[in-house]
């Protein structure tokens, strides 16, 4: 009743309402990402936005998400994380489930790769990695949903001791380029295990900021318990 995530169901279900109308192809990811990637991350008044039950903290993603709601930029976000049905067969795959289970819930038979994909490799418009120990790479894919001819550059604002280098660093669509994938790999400085520190990667094309939030924790060392 305190958390607010009784009012916040509705207004975004009201959002996707909108842009539904406004964009009757996009998918429910597509429309997922539109909200994340452009919302804002400070108060109107451009405050840090401060964490829920403390005035101290200041909120991090793991607090607000990708931030507070934006509409009408939602309505324009210039590019999307999109995932289907294929997406979503990769993720159940990466997390385990065997092929007879999967096959069983998309309605034909479906065999995992070997190796597993990597559960980091979801579409997301966000991106986790809740235990690095020194480098890992992940891919993302962007669908361009602006104007035909456009190039983005990318900004990053790496977390707290994480390198974060993306490759290519400029993304360019038109007529024929539709969709393009990048990587992201990063590696952690730290020497021990930390918390979560946390960051964001953007594409601009100076018109549309397109920021996902990176969340990143260094687990180095492994955690010993005696259970006697």
């Amino acid at each position: 009743m305190y958390s607010g995530t009784s009012m916040a169901a509705p207004v975004i279900s009201g959002v996707v309402a909108l842009l539904k109308a406004l964009h009757p192809n996009w998918s429910p990811a597509a429309l997922r990402s539109a909200i994340v990637t452009t919302a804002w991350r400070t108060d109107p008044s451009g405050e840090q936005l401060p964490a829920e039950g403390s005035s101290r903290k200041a909120a991090d993603p793991f607090d607000y998400g990708g931030g507070l709601v934006n509409p009408e930029k939602a309505a324009e976000p210039g590019l999307i994380y999109d995932m289907g049905p294929k997406d979503y067969i990769l993720y159940l795959c990466s997390a385990g489930y065997n092929d007879s289970s999967i096959s069983q819930l998309v309605g034909k038979v479906t065999v995992c790769s070997n190796p597993k994909p990597s559960v980091l490799d979801m579409n997301l418009p966000s991106i986790t990695i809740p235990n690095l120990k020194e480098k890992v790479t992940l891919t993302r894919t962007v669908t361009n949903v602006g104007p035909v001819n456009s190039v983005y550059k990318v900004v990053v604002e790496p977390p707290l001791g994480v390198r974060v280098v993306v490759t290519p660093k400029k993304l360019v669509f038109n007529s024929k380029t539709k969709r393009v994938s990048f990587k992201v790999r990063a590696s952690t400085t730290h020497k021990i295990n930390t918390g979560y520190y946390f960051g964001s990667l953007i594409w601009t094309d100076n018109v549309h900021n397109v920021t996902i939030p990176v969340s990143v924790r260094t687990q180095i060392l492994q955690n010993y318990f005696d259970e006697n």
